[in-house]
């Protein structure tokens, strides 16, 4: 209980603040600009990019999950809902009976091939268009170092 607490400097503070800003109005535009634009939910969206990045359009669900940083409960919950939308399927894994896939469905793929579009052009709008060739490439490495060094501190 002893511990210093390392608080944020006057700079640290003010680029942590305003990195959440930036985080939290893209996303939140850039949801509203699916749904409105294209009628489907961010969430939905995280799930079928998923997919559709993955060999043969399918996932293990806790991979899913994790790749979503879901909780899986939620990620049931959702898949359950996509199921009823005719997104998704689930497929069970013949060599793990607890275990079970998420498969894009050709609805699910017409759907997301007919937003990717919208939301990229958004994307550009957004944020894109507002930063430098040379931004851009620090920001990358930014993140590919924190992601990097969370993806190892995973449990």
């Amino acid at each position: 209980m002893g511990e210093t607490v390392r608080w944020l400097t006057p700079e640290e503070q003010h680029a942590w603040r305003g990195f959440l800003r930036l985080h939290d109005r893209l996303r939140g535009r850039l949801s509203r600009s699916l749904q409105s634009e294209s009628h489907i939910s961010a969430a939905d969206f995280g799930v079928l990019v998923e997919l559709t990045d993955a060999p043969d359009g399918r996932q293990r669900f806790l991979d899913l999950a994790r790749a979503l940083e879901w909780e899986k409960s939620r990620m049931s919950h959702h898949v359950s809902r996509m199921v009823k939308r005719g997104l998704v399927v689930r497929d069970e894994c013949p060599e793990d009976g607890r275990g079970a896939f998420v498969v894009i469905t050709d609805e699910g793929r017409a759907m997301i091939e007919a937003a990717a579009p919208r939301h990229v052009e958004a994307v550009r709008a957004l944020f894109l268009d507002h930063v430098t060739p040379a931004e851009l490439r620090t920001l990358a490495r930014i993140s590919e170092r924190v992601v990097g060094k969370l993806d190892e501190d995973t449990d």
